[in-house]
């Protein structure tokens, strides 16, 4: 059973199957749990997240949010209109939904990468863009707006 304080680290390149389906990543199993739900990511990603990790960190905010701002009404469409829930098969292969792989790019080769508590789902190429053009020295980083301590 997966544990909301799983720490998903590291990335690899598992490749999707004639049926959309990808394996996960061995590490990355236990903690996924038993249900993902899939959905959009930001920079045309895919985000799996646990079950539970997505309904408290994701669906619970988007509840409390007022519908009457446009721009939370088209996020809620994107997040929670466009996301799957899923059961990993025994062989621990999850089903990208068509529409997520194609929002994303997904053909065969991917990237998986780990986020703390979610995962991204990235084309390879896709995300060697993004690694090669984001430049960021690691001193620059602020989070949240205060330096990051290292």
């Amino acid at each position: 059973m997966g544990s909301m304080t799983a720490a998903f680290l590291g990335s690899y390149t598992p490749r999707l199957d004639e049926k959309g389906r990808l394996f996960l990543p061995a590490k990355y199993r236990d903690g996924l749990g038993e249900k993902v739900v899939l959905t959009k990511g930001p920079d045309r990603c895919v985000t799996i997240y646990p079950e539970a990790v997505f309904h408290a960190r994701i669906a619970a905010r988007l509840a409390s949010a007022t519908t009457s701002s446009r721009s939370v009404r088209n996020l809620r469409r994107a997040l929670l209109g466009q996301a799957a829930d899923e059961a990993p098969d025994r062989q621990g292969r999850v089903t990208i939904p068509a529409p997520l792989r194609a929002y994303a790019g997904l053909d065969r080769d991917c990237t998986v990468v780990g986020q703390g508590d979610y995962v991204e789902v990235w084309d390879t190429a896709a995300y060697a863009e993004i690694e090669a053009s984001s430049n960021l020295e690691l001193d620059d980083l602020n989070a949240d707006g205060e330096e990051f301590v290292f």
